[in-house]
């Protein structure tokens, strides 16, 4: 076939796709119709109250996938050391982040009797098998190996997970930098705790002290460090929103795919993902 005839039919694919017009319409570029179709119930018959959760999580996961996205930019622009860009696209993760804190809680206008007449048709799905969240976590420096475990009946999600446990964090990319700036600051392997690594962070916030007490002087740094703290304030604070919105729902009831629920959620609340730019905050005078 040649490439004129190869050419008239992407043509023609592309004209079926958006009508015999071929006019591209609001509609069929966010592929509405499509998204309509995505919302399948499985209580029976169709509760009031389960598209409203699907729906919620749903949107949950679209944001997840642009948060990746717009992460993946800024290990981009910190590899270049463009940080003005980098910390432009990590404010609108921020921004994100602020989106879905606040989303939770519609949550709250579900009575927990009417939660409880389709929850048991979730078994044994649970918001702990958010592979994208644990992108995000991954990304961001929170690399638990043991994820994956929960993955591995999902291939794409494992490969996903193991990719990015693979590839530099943007913890890594923050500190690489500081590095290339001429900063003291060694590689940490994460989770291993003893005395070098204690004298590693230590370090790290000797070097950080540096530019949080001198901002001007250090100051692409400064701001690029600052939207880091907000990351890791908007997990928090999702985390903690989440694992209340959670209780006032459920109460103390175990998760649908068997994890301590409530008593789960309330353990991850003191994670971190950029530790030594909070410990910073201690060292800092004027």
């Amino acid at each position: 076939m040649s490439s004129k005839t190869d050419s008239e039919a992407s043509n023609k694919s592309h004209l079926a796709q958006y009508g015999q017009s071929g006019t591209l319409s609001y509609n069929k570029y966010l592929k509405v119709e499509e998204i309509k179709q995505l919302q399948h119930c499985l209580s029976d018959p169709p509760h009031h109250d389960e598209p409203l959760f699907i729906i919620i999580h749903q949107a949950y996961e679209l944001w997840f996938k642009l948060i990746l996205h717009e992460l993946d930019e800024v290990m981009r622009q910190i590899d270049r050391d463009d940080l003005r860009r980098a910390t432009f696209f990590m404010r609108r993760v921020v921004t994100i982040f602020k989106v879905l804190v606040a989303q939770i809680h519609i949550l709250e206008t579900m009575a927990p009797i009417d939660f409880l007449g389709f929850r048991s048709n979730l078994n044994p799905a649970s918001g702990f098998q958010s592979s994208q969240f644990r992108e995000i976590e991954f990304l961001a420096g929170l690399k638990e190996p043991r994820m994956l475990e929960f993955f591995s009946h999902e291939q794409a999600a494992h490969r996903a997970l193991s990719a990015r446990m693979d590839e530099p964090s943007l913890s890594d990319a923050f500190y690489s930098l500081l590095r290339r700036r001429g900063f003291d600051v060694d590689e940490i392997i994460p989770d291993v705790e003893n005395e070098e690594t204690k004298k590693a962070h230590e370090q790290r916030v000797s070097e950080l002290k540096r530019i949080y007490e001198r901002p001007d002087e250090h100051l692409d740094l400064y701001e690029l460090a600052e939207t880091l703290v907000d990351l890791d304030q908007q997990l928090a604070l999702w985390r903690t929103h989440h694992v209340t919105v959670v209780e006032r729902i459920i109460g103390f009831k175990r998760g649908t795919g068997g994890s301590e629920g409530v008593g789960y959620l309330r353990s991850t609340l003191h994670k971190r993902c950029f530790p030594d730019l909070w410990n910073v905050r201690t060292v800092i005078e004027l």
